[in-house]
């Protein structure tokens, strides 16, 4: 398969960009195309390996930047790396788009200019993805639709549950509505107005209202909410992450006795380190729109980049768009 990453994206590009397209290539053998200022682009592979890997460059003379309004920047800065990698996809040209770039122009990108919604889905779901005890929830949407429909909320489950099938390999993946109690009277009123439209559905296994520490615990597979609720619960689990490992360090180093206790169990604490970590999983796959878009965090590193392309490699390789097509 061929893979477009955008090299101008990350907030340190075209560093982590980059080393995470050697990774990926080296890894899995696909073709990887790199978009961006090919000078910049050359002298960072210069730093690597990459004898025998597929590695491409396609110019872009553009950069929309992290500071960037996006429905101005997607209109005016029309060679991007973000529209000629898009363009790429939507030519038939590559399979699927990786950017750490600026979210809000990655979506007015795709939907305005480029590869345009599924016929049939009113709204596109940035749909994120993090480890649970027992393996991965879905959560929909991330941040696309601060404001939503009932109906919306609807559709964000069809295509969650069909990514957790054939992106992620849960093989009947339960979905829940997010609010802030299990009975039918919890929620706002956008809660109150989906939870019977979500009953109704037959498109996927509904499990009802959930709360958020259920499913921390893993009790659900696909969790449903507006991109404001979503958003803030996201950035909150990324943010408590963070903080219980550096509260974690700092107890470590209290005393003598708890450094030698650290040494011994260092092992473990690298185990949950990577259990929590987000840049282990990569980012957040847009649904709804005519193409594999995933979309990475502006801080990405190399390991969260090539992370990133394994997250387009399993969507391309279940089919997810074509399945979410058949699905509306």
């Amino acid at each position: 398969m061929r893979i477009v990453v955008d090299a101008m994206g990350s907030d340190q590009y075209p560093g982590p960009d980059v080393g995470g397209a050697v990774l990926a290539a080296r890894e899995w053998g696909d073709e990887i195309t790199l978009v961006g200022n090919e000078d910049l682009i050359q002298a960072e592979l210069a730093k690597h390996v990459t004898s025998g890997l597929k590695l491409e460059i396609v110019g872009a003379s553009e950069v929309i930047g992290m500071l960037d309004k996006p429905g101005e920047s997607s209109q005016k800065k029309t060679d991007s790396s973000m529209h000629v990698g898009m363009s790429l996809v939507r030519a038939g040209q590559a399979d699927g788009f990786v950017s750490a770039g600026n979210t809000g122009a990655v979506l007015a990108v795709a939907l305005l200019q480029t590869l345009k919604r599924i016929r049939g889905v009113k709204r596109p779901a940035l749909t994120a993805v993090f480890r649970n005890p027992t393996g991965y929830t879905i959560m929909a949407d991330f941040g696309a639709n601060a404001d939503c429909r009932p109906e919306w909320l609807v559709q964000f489950g069809v295509m969650a549950n069909q990514y957790a099938k054939l992106g992620l390999g849960i093989a009947e993946p339960r979905v829940a509505l997010l609010s802030n109690g299990e009975e039918e009277g919890k929620g706002n009123s956008l809660v109150h107005d989906a939870l019977p439209l979500m009953q109704a559905e037959k498109g996927f296994h509904f499990v009802g209202n959930m709360e958020p520490k259920e499913v921390l615990l893993g009790e659900t597979d696909v969790i449903i909410h507006d991109g404001f609720t979503g958003n803030i619960m996201g950035k909150s689990l990324e943010a408590m992450g963070s903080m219980m490992s550096r509260l974690i360090r700092e107890e470590i180093k209290a005393s003598p006795i708890s450094l030698v206790g650290g040494a011994l169990a260092s092992s473990a604490f690298q185990r949950v380190r990577k259990r929590v970590d987000p840049f282990e999983v990569g980012g957040a796959i847009l649904l709804g729109v005519d193409g594999i878009v995933i979309i990475g965090h502006g801080r990405s590193n190399d390991v969260a980049v090539k992370n990133a392309i394994r997250q387009a490699r399993q969507a391309i390789q279940g089919n997810v768009v074509e399945a979410i097509k058949s699905g509306f």
